[in-house]
């Protein structure tokens, strides 16, 4: 069960440092008194919205005095922040403090998840291990305190983001990420989205309880939800270290993070924050969380200003820019004939989740990308000025509108929910629910 437990319909600013302070002294009571060194593991920049690094900041003031306290941004293999990107996001932490997590050289095995455990929890979908491992000075250095900041949200892999997820993507290395991804690719995104127990999220709450026992940690589990003037709002925290705190997390989240619509939707519009979304590798979320939503033969429309690349590394980027969004059926073709790309398998199931397998189309409205690259990978372009003009994303809020005589549902920040039919969230084979 959770340490504790707070929902309202708008936790204040001041009431969550208030909650942080009681996480501390309950961590105290039950983990360590007195802690001298204290590791503080938040998400990266692309869920900046969540409020995660100013709780981190808040932590870190808490310890400074008495410990030393390093953070790791949970990455995965995200691009590492800029220190600019860090001062925005985490404040007044010294950047000395603040450590990239690196996914191919930073990392150091621990054992496996076994395919047949694998392959039983995916039906067979999956039929190898997942490798295990981790970020280096996570598990080769001694802490007294491990503390995860994080928002639980819809995911296209875990069903909801957060929990261990910290561990074994934000933190994991590149045989863990990939196997795990194309495991989850291969159950299908649609199967994964929303549920609170997915094949891949029990692989990983096996490898937690085999490999990770001993670490002295817990969770602070955040939920957020739009508020009557259509911002997003802590709605709930939930401090724990078992996995019924990311179960009560995830429940309120699936209940508040959600839409489930009556019928299909023909045009979707999203916009995506430029200060944290510069690649289809995040941004595309926004084809990930409305693919249930729209109809067959509709249209989605990505406002995406900050976008500048496709992949979150070179070697990726180039894998997008060469195969495109070119359906499953495709992927999984050039994926048996391309070592490179079975190497790199975290982008063949990346290649997966953004295909819409003809069912609608895909328009992105760049910052920074050309009509030719953004035709290369099978998506439609649009002029950023023109559809800035036409929909101006800056004054809407979530919900259904009008403009020059067309109807659309507009969604801002996709990344922080999941829209669906009644249909397809409840009758696809792997059912909505634990």
């Amino acid at each position: 069960m959770p340490w504790f437990v707070e929902r309202s319909a708008e936790i204040s600013t001041e009431r969550m440092l208030q909650l942080v302070r009681q996480a501390v002294v309950e961590a105290r009571r039950r983990l360590c008194a007195s802690p001298r060194r204290v590791l503080l593991l938040p998400p990266d920049i692309t869920r900046m919205h969540s409020g995660a690094g100013w709780i981190t900041e808040a932590f870190y003031n808490i310890f400074d005095d008495e410990a030393e306290v390093h953070v790791i941004p949970t990455l995965g293999q995200h691009e590492p922040h800029t220190p600019e990107q860090n001062r925005v996001m985490f404040g007044q932490i010294p950047l000395s403090q603040i450590h990239p997590h690196d996914w191919r050289s930073g990392v150091v095995h621990l054992g496996d998840v076994p395919a047949d455990y694998v392959r039983d929890v995916t039906s067979g979908a999956a039929d190898w291990s997942i490798p295990i491992w981790l970020n280096d000075k996570l598990m080769k250095e001694s802490w007294d305190l491990i503390i995860h900041i994080g928002h639980v949200v819809p995911h296209e892999v875990l069903g909801f983001a957060n929990h261990n997820k910290n561990y074994f993507i934000g933190l994991g290395g590149k045989e863990t990420i990939c196997t795990s991804h194309m495991a989850a690719a291969c159950c299908g995104i649609e199967n994964n989205l929303g549920n609170l127990l997915t094949p891949i999220r029990k692989c990983f709450n096996k490898a937690e309880e085999d490999f990770l026992a001993d670490l002295p940690d817990f969770y602070v589990q955040l939920v957020l939800a739009r508020n009557t003037r259509g911002k997003l709002v802590h709605t709930g925290v939930y401090v724990g270290d078992d996995l019924e705190t990311y179960l009560e997390a995830a429940r309120q989240s699936r209940q508040q993070n959600i839409t489930v619509l009556d019928r299909p939707i023909e045009k979707v519009v999203c916009y995506m924050q430029p200060d944290e979304f510069a690649s289809t590798w995040v941004a595309n979320k926004a084809i990930y969380r409305t693919r249930m939503a729209v109809a067959d033969g509709g249209e989605l429309l990505v406002i995406a200003p900050g976008l500048k690349r496709f992949g979150e590394q070179p070697e990726v980027d180039r894998l997008i820019r060469k195969y495109g969004y070119c359906g499953t059926r495709t992927v999984l073709e050039r994926y048996r004939e391309d070592a490179e790309l079975r190497d790199l398998a975290h982008a063949a199931a990346h290649l997966i989740h953004g295909s819409t397998e003809g069912r609608f189309r895909v328009t992105y409205a760049p910052g920074h990308l050309t009509r030719d690259e953004i035709e290369q990978v099978g998506f439609g372009y649009a002029d950023l000025h023109e559809v800035w003009e036409r929909y101006s994303p800056q004054q809407r809020q979530e919900g259904w509108h009008e403009a020059n005589g067309e109807r659309f549902y507009f969604i801002p920040t996709p990344s922080a929910g999941l829209w669906a039919t009644a249909e397809k969230l409840y009758g696809r084979p792997s059912g909505f629910g634990e």
